[in-house]
């Protein structure tokens, strides 16, 4: 099968040949209609993230296709059946605490890596095998429409976080880097969700204009000026009342100082989420005071990537109309040109920007 291969990191992709997969018992073998290029897949490949992936390998973080051929024990998936192929892959026999790697993209530890050797190659190929359990099915599709289900990639990573939150219906929620990537899919995700407001704060302008002209008066933004105590009470102030929880999603760039400033907004008893990638790089690690915490029965959560139900629980949001895959700008390629796509998703990866390859 043709796939576009990372040889070493810093190096261009390679678009050549790999063996087909090898279909074992409890897998599943898709061909990759649509596969997503994330915004810093350029920082990955150049190994300026320094993830655990181990080259040569196809890279690529999920993907939508068609099911080729099911395992047999496969109760329910069929040859034909559209999937999304969740890159989140858990070791079966981890009990409470399963090694984890993101298939085709990083891994979490040693336990990862082993899982990485056999789920090795991504989605930037024209087939790729999963396990069955992270085949989802996603109903009737047209093939134009798989390019613009591959937003599922990001809206689940923030739907993981607000799941770990316990969100409900009528909360207000702040999410900290509400005009990144993941931070504008978190405010679409949390309104599909049933917040009864959003704060959004951020530093551009032009993006909380667009998040206010694209979901209305339950977003409230706030415009941040980097001075720690006086953006947390622009923040406050903005809230119609008590801050139940708040998710930061701040990329590996930002400093502590505004994960800090949003995190202390939560009312007391409330709960706070990091996903964020801040630290990842170094620097000065978060502090938070013990006092505050304990005091104020703060509950402060880490959740990485999201629960496997949350696939399925995702694609009804968007089946019911809750959330609209319509509001991503959707820019193809073709396999053939995937370096290309590399270098587009990092110049437009914007919110609701999308960058896919169509193997």
């Amino acid at each position: 099968m043709k796939a576009a291969i990372l040889k070493s990191f810093g190096a261009p992709l390679a678009i050549e040949t790999l063996p087909e997969p090898l279909l074992g018992t409890g897998e599943v073998i898709v061909d990759v209609v649509a596969a997503p290029v994330l915004p810093y897949a350029n920082e990955v490949f150049s190994g300026e993230r320094r993830y655990l992936l181990t080259p040569p390998v196809a890279p690529g973080c999920g993907a939508v296709g068609r099911v080729r051929a099911v395992g047999p024990d496969a109760t329910r998936l069929a040859p034909g059946d559209w999937v999304f192929c969740d890159p989140t892959v858990r070791s079966r026999d981890g009990g409470l605490s399963p090694d984890i790697t993101l298939q085709g993209w990083s891994a979490r530890g040693e336990g990862g890596q082993r899982l990485q050797k056999h789920f090795h190659h991504g989605s930037f190929a024209e087939r790729i095998r999963v396990p069955t359990e992270n085949a989802h099915p996603l109903g009737p599709l047209d093939d134009a429409e798989a390019a613009r289900w591959c937003a599922l990639v990001t809206l689940l990573v923030p739907y993981g976080g607000l799941l770990k939150a316990e969100l409900r219906a009528g909360e207000t929620v702040l999410i900290s880097g509400a005009t990144g990537n993941f931070g504008s899919a978190a405010v679409a995700v949390a309104l599909a969700m049933g917040a009864g407001c959003v704060i959004a704060p951020g530093r551009k302008e032009t993006v909380l204009e667009d998040l206010k002209r694209r979901f209305g008066p339950r977003v409230r933004t706030v415009k941040l000026g980097g001075q720690e105590e006086e953006d947390r009470e622009r923040m406050r102030r903005a809230a119609p009342g008590p801050i139940d929880c708040v998710m930061d999603l701040l990329p590996p760039s930002a400093s502590t100082l505004p994960v800090r400033a949003a995190l202390m907004t939560v009312r007391p008893y409330g709960r706070a989420v990091l996903m964020g990638g801040v630290g990842m790089l170094g620097g000065a690690g978060l502090e938070l005071p013990y006092p505050w915490i304990m005091r104020n029965c703060i509950t402060l959560h880490g959740q990485w990537m999201c629960p496997p139900e949350a696939v399925l629980r995702m694609a009804s949001l968007v089946r019911s109309g809750l959330l609209r895959l319509e509001e991503f700008d959707v820019t193809a390629f073709a396999l053939d040109d995937a370096n290309e796509a590399v270098t587009h998703a990092a110049a437009h990866g914007g919110p609701f920007k999308l960058t896919v390859l169509r193997p």
